[in-house]
């Protein structure tokens, strides 16, 4: 049925070619295609960009005002489309403040239910706060033998600074002839001369009185008359005879003591509102103070050598202060500042601790800090500061009475900031056996219910290790990507086009089947699925395959195959086709496969996060691999451990490493490089030419023709990012931006210089036969050509070529490359440097928006580094790179506190071989199914495994 199908027609967005497509409604339909193929155009750029626009169309113009509307696709019809819902792998801009349980708005129940079911506890006797009402103090006060001489009390005032007489009047004037003062009653009259200022306990005496069954209505007005004088609170107390006193409070309040608190609210429990953020950090967790690691510059020094920042005899003033201190206290100016006391070195950062006295160096400094308000004055203490977990909240964001609040009974109870530390599997079980009391299980019913749905579904995507108290920011494109997801499966929604962008990204095999089966459970409820992904358990699970190629940029573009699994694998023409059907395999050619694995970078005893005293190595000259499930470990061990710690060596960064005991092998590298898939520039100025730094040598080549000289160009002028050479009338842009109120801003080619960015005057300066315009549309692979006679720019340009790039615009803006391109951009630039041959590179999870003739690809100029000496660790769960590697590192054996183990380490047939490895499990069938030639090929890996 014409219903059953959304039919695309004509599709031309980006570099598409004028493509059909039909896309099963209902149904999971996968896009594949090689890196830069048009997947993303097709997907993102035309299918979801029309239903946000159609959508965009049918709210009023007003509101559309407040939209982000995508621009019209370039496609002549789209037939079938339901609203579209895009679920990509960008995290936004979510600052701080933002984490797990606020995106999924899982903080939004957290607040009703400790406010509705959460019970206030006493800090220092930690017995649960009651409230009661006057009927109840009136029952405590009748339940006593009749004729008990008694005394209803108003607090006042508990261990306060006050004078004694100016309070005694203060309760005269109110009426009261009677108050108990430091647990003596006296009459107010006595104590109006007495003048005695200190720390007291003071309560008024509202009654006396016997009681009797004709003394309720009276026990009534005089608590009544006690509660509005103390805020809500009472006291019973004997005059005679030996019951215990009982304290009463209409706010909650401990039974031992005088504490109270006020009712728990839903505002109090969020610390992104005053009523719930610690005041010391104001509910970020974190402070900006002055660093004694970094106010302490040298410890080797003593402090008359200058040992503290300003505090040497230099500082004439601040010297003084130190030779009296050294009087008083008995210590050395001439001893190194690590030979110093503790207690000395405490007292001098941080003094007395008494009112007026000796602030310390740091108090010192803060006064300096709050003193200088400008930025310029700030600049010389900015290097003594750094941000660390607050000291008043120890990172919890909320405020002392917050914590305060439980859930449930016993010893089993908890507060919000430990539930929300916990991970999202162990928060789920915590709320699955929480025991309410009777009256509080009816109101937390709901809310515990809409958390264990959301929890459920984000354990169920393979997110059980994270925390929701995890900031947003901090997670990867993957992680936000699958949280969405769950989010859309909790939503409940039929009847929508989801476009998801490679969801499987940062996801072990272990729970890809889990993924599959709410993508599978979205389209069964009514939703149309369609997914970018290279996955081959997702490919195959697929009701549909769209297959973009054959190539990359302008060499793709074009639908090679469509149809079922089945189908597109007897395709001859898709390559995605080879590598399911088993006719191709990813492969590398063997070179720069290190002989032998001799020297190793050793890391011991990493404890940061997760991680328990893990000790692993890494084989120099070699491709390592570390590999684990998701929130095993894996970035904790080798982004912010082994990779801070060498770029704190290396490039001495201000970046602090996780714990860790020591890094031996040092000597054998000499610097370290992070290489991601961030955009290669941040604006749409940026391209490959400016990123590489070809575009320098190419403009000092136009400045040294004939044509410049003689008019006197410089390199400058041929820079369309400063005014001379450039268009003035779109500044170098090429297009101008026309801004249409309600409707998506229009951009149309400059009518100047007709879309070339530079002026007339310019253009006519050329270098055999082209002007910079020319050369800025050629690909890498014509102006490697082009540029023969110049062998530093073709060196670099030949390089673009080796990393399978040859096919991509100098001048294309840097904002239409993929994540893989770009990574691919920079690993080119990385390989035309003159090489020292000890570099230790960094990758995190390359693969991403690669197919699996990418891989092959991407594996070869991985192999090229090692061949020149270089090191190269990789954290990934591509089992082709994992299969690949001379060396794996296996993290495990589970994801969150049930990780941060070394499993295994060694060649892929080690960690095959580990029963204990989920890695190896899948490595094993992998291995078992990719060789064809088991003989030769299983021989030569053995080899290199040695």
């Amino acid at each position: 049925m014409a219903n059953d199908w959304i039919r695309i027609r004509g599709a031309r967005t980006h570099n598409l070619k004028n493509v059909n497509v039909d896309i099963p409604r209902n149904k999971l339909t996968v896009i594949t295609g090689l890196s830069g193929s048009g997947k993303s155009s097709l997907a993102f750029d035309t299918l979801y960009a029309e239903g946000q626009r159609r959508y965009a169309e049918s709210v009023s113009s007003y509101a559309r005002r407040f939209m982000d509307v995508l621009d019209k696709p370039d496609v002549d019809s789209i037939e079938g489309l339901s609203p579209s819902i895009s679920i990509e792998q960008h995290t936004g801009t979510l600052g701080s403040r933002s984490t797990v349980a606020t995106v999924t708005e899982a903080a939004d129940y957290l607040r009703l239910l400790f406010a509705r079911a959460g019970r206030p506890y006493c800090p220092e006797h930690h017995v649960p706060l009651s409230r009661c009402g006057i009927h109840d103090m009136v029952d405590a006060a009748l339940k006593l033998p009749e004729g008990t001489k008694v005394m209803i009390l108003a607090p006042v005032s508990r261990d306060t600074r006050l004078v004694v007489g100016q309070a005694a009047a203060e309760m005269s004037r109110r009426g009261f002839v009677r108050v108990r003062l430091d647990g003596v009653v006296t009459a107010t009259e006595e104590l109006l001369g007495d003048k005695t200022d200190g720390v007291h306990t003071l309560e008024a005496v509202v009654d006396r009185l016997k009681i009797s069954d004709q003394s309720r209505s009276r026990l009534a007005e005089s608590f009544e008359s006690a509660v509005r004088l103390s805020d809500g609170k009472a006291i019973l107390a004997p005059m005679e005879g030996n019951f215990l006193e009982q304290s009463f409070s209409t706010r909650y309040g401990c039974p031992v003591c005088s504490y109270s608190a006020a009712e728990p609210t839903p505002p109090m429990f969020s610390f992104n509102n005053a009523l719930g953020a610690c005041p010391k950090c104001e509910g970020t967790g974190r402070v900006d103070q002055f660093d004694p690691h970094l106010v302490v510059r040298d410890p080797e020094l003593s402090l008359g050598e200058g040992a503290v920042c300003g505090w040497s005899p230099k500082s004439r003033a601040n010297w003084q202060i130190l030779e009296r201190l050294a009087d008083k206290m008995g210590f050395n100016l001439a001893a190194p500042w690590k030979k110093l006391s503790p207690e000395v070195q405490h007292f001098i950062l941080y003094g007395d601790g008494r009112e007026g006295g000796f602030t310390g160096v740091i108090g010192a400094l803060d006064h300096d800090w709050e003193r200088k308000r400008s930025e310029a004055a700030r600049v010389g203490l900015k290097q003594m500061r750094t941000v660390s977990v607050c000291p008043e909240c120890g990172g919890a964001r909320y405020r002392k009475e917050v914590l305060d609040v439980y859930l449930g009974e016993g010893d089993s109870r908890v507060n919000i900031a430990e539930l929300t530390a916990m991970s999202l599997t162990d928060a789920r079980d915590t709320l699955r056996e929480l025991t309410f009391s009777p009256e509080r299980k009816a109101v937390a019913e709901g809310p515990v219910a809409e958390l264990l749905k959301r929890l459920a579904f984000l354990c169920d995507v393979g997110l059980g290790y994270l925390t929701l108290n995890r900031e947003a920011s901090t997670l990867s494109g993957g992680e936000m990507q699958r949280i969405r997801l769950a989010g859309q499966i909790g939503s409940g929604l039929t009847g929508v086009t989801y476009v998801l962008d490679e969801p499987t990204i940062g996801l072990h095999q272990r729970d890809n089947e889990k993924l599959i089966a709410m993508m599978k459970r979205l389209s069964e409820a009514g939703n149309t699925v369609v997914a970018v992904e290279h996955d081959i358990d997702v490919i195959r699970a697929a009701d549909y395959i769209v297959d973009i190629g054959p190539g990359a940029g302008e060499h793709g573009g074009e639908v090679i195959a469509q149809g079922t699994p089945a189908e597109v694998a007897q395709n001859p023409a898709s390559k995605t086709g080879a590598y399911l059907s088993g006719r191709a395999r990813v492969e590398d050619d063997g070179k720069g496969r290190p002989k032998e694995m001799t020297q190793f970078l050793t890391l011991e005893g990493a404890r940061g996060h997760n991680l328990k005293n893990l000790t692993c190595h890494f084989p120099v000259g070699a491709v390592t691999v570390v590999t684990g499930v998701s929130g095993s470990g894996k970035s904790t061990l080798v982004n912010d451990t082994l990779g801070a710690a060498l770029r704190r060596h290396f490039n001495h960064t201000k970046e602090r490493p996780l714990e860790y005991d020591r890094i031996d092998g040092l000597d054998l590298i000499d610097k370290v490089i992070d290489v991601d898939q961030s955009p290669i520039g941040k604006t749409p100025r940026s391209n490959p030419a400016t990123y590489t730094g070809l575009f320098t040598s190419i403009r000092d080549i136009f400045a040294q023709t004939p044509a410049a000289i003689e008019r006197g160009y410089d390199s400058g002028r041929f820079s369309f990012n400063t005014p001379g050479g450039r268009c003035e009338a779109c500044e170098g842009d090429g297009v101008i931006k026309i801004e249409m109120g309600f409707l998506p801003p229009v951009y149309v080619t400059c009518s100047t210089c007709q879309g070339r960015r530079y002026n007339r005057e310019t253009l006519e300066v050329k270098y055999k036969g082209k002007n910079i315009c020319d050369v800025l549309n050629m690909t890498a692979s014509e102006a490697a050509d082009f540029f023969s006679a110049f062998p530093a720019v073709s060196r670099k340009l030949r390089t673009l070529e080796e990393v399978g790039l040859g096919y991509i615009r100098l001048g294309q803006s840097a904002v239409t490359f993929s994540g893989g391109e770009a990574q691919r951009i920079k690993i080119a630039e990385e390989l035309s440097r003159r090489d020292t041959g000890s570099t230790l590179y960094i990758l995190d999870e390359p693969t991403t928006g690669l197919h699996f003739d990418d891989v092959a690809a991407l594996m070869k100029v991985l192999r090229k580094l090692t061949a020149l000496g270089n090191t190269v660790i990789v954290i990934e769960h591509n089992l082709d790179v994992i299969r690949l590697a001379d060396w794996i590192v296996d993290i495990g054996p589970d994801g969150g506190a049930r990780g941060g183990e070394l499993v295994a380490e060694g060649p892929a047939d080690v960690i095959a071989a580990c029963p204990a490895s989920l890695t190896g499990k899948y490595l094993r069938e992998e291995l078992a199914r990719t060789v064809v030639k088991p003989a030769k090929k299983s021989a030569s890996r053995k080899k290199a495994a040695a």
